[in-house]
């Protein structure tokens, strides 16, 4: 186990925000966990993973905690088990290597494997919930072991339940995902390639990565867009609802490479908000507000944070 205190959380944030937290523990097994969890009962606790969801707005007077656990083990031919503190890419390229296929088009997301159950990442068509079969958890106050299938999981569009009637009722310790043997290779580089050219790197440029979700309207709101804009990108799904994708509404209200302090919408992908030059956590939620309501003025569509303000 490690722990610090009064330490800056900068290295635990893929924005670099400078905020301080009163104790931030690290452990590395399920005893140990239950052990800070029984310790520290009562006190405000926040588990993050590599902290690229994240914006912290002010310091954090409380434990955050982080997992030491990173290791994956096959349990059989179709599924493989991975710790909530291995970064989910490290386990994709892993599998790329072995010969496996599933969750190649899951490649170079930031966030370790905990947090790929809690977000339900996606990217090209494959989304978390697609690959995941279930996901072990630890009960923060009973601190037992219990297991989430997939639809207990209450799975959504970058959503889970664990970001809603869960959160802060358990602590995901490991997922199995369902893999198959396939040369996925070529794809994976390819992904790779494609987030590379319009993405800011992680460590390099500060950022959390897709900063917006993509809004969902009705067709009858779809249909009337595309009578003033013919060309406007959208995607049918169920309900009768069309996704659309946020940065094409951005873009359209001239916000790429548009800076707000140290705050920048990044001009190769206006999705993202990027750390452009020592922003503060207000810079960036100033920024993000801004480009919401001129979306909101414009188009008349609400697009929201992807990202989780702490």
């Amino acid at each position: 186990m490690t722990i610090k205190e009064n330490i800056s959380l900068s290295p635990y944030n893929t924005f670099g925000i400078d905020a301080k937290a009163r104790l931030f523990i690290e452990y590395h097994s399920l005893d140990e966990l239950r052990e800070v969890l029984k310790e520290h009962k009562g006190e405000p606790i926040l588990h993050i993973g590599q902290g690229s969801n994240l914006l912290f707005t002010r310091d954090f007077d409380g434990v955050i905690l982080h997992s030491g656990m990173a290791r994956a083990k096959f349990l059989d031919d179709e599924t493989v088990e991975a710790q909530n503190g291995l970064k989910l890419d490290d386990m994709i390229a892993q599998l790329t290597d072995m010969g496996y296929s599933g969750l190649e088009k899951l490649s170079l997301i930031p966030g370790e494997v905990g947090a790929s159950a809690v977000q339900n990442v996606g990217a090209y068509g494959v989304e978390a919930k697609d690959v995941i079969e279930r996901v072990y958890t630890l009960d923060v106050e009973t601190l037992e072991e219990r297991v989430f299938s997939n639809e207990e999981c209450r799975f959504g569009y970058r959503d889970s339940a664990f970001k809603h009637e869960l959160k802060g009722k358990y602590i995901v310790t490991s997922v199995v995902y369902k893999v198959k043997p396939g040369d996925a290779t070529k794809t994976r580089e390819e992904i790779i390639q494609t987030r590379m050219a319009k993405l800011p790197t992680v460590g390099e440029t500060g950022s959390a990565g897709s900063f917006f979700m993509n809004p969902f309207v009705p067709e009858e709101k779809a249909n009337e867009l595309l009578a003033q804009y013919p060309d406007m990108p959208h995607f049918p799904v169920e309900g009768e609802r069309v996704k659309i994708p946020a940065a094409w509404l951005i873009e359209q209200c001239g916000w790429k490479g548009k800076t707000l302090g140290g705050a920048q919408v990044w001009p190769k992908q206006p999705l993202v908000i990027v750390n452009a030059n020592n922003a503060t956590a207000q810079d960036i939620i100033d920024l993000a507000a801004k480009v919401s309501a001129s979306v909101k003025e414009k188009f008349g569509i609400d697009i929201h944070p992807e990202v989780n303000y702490i």
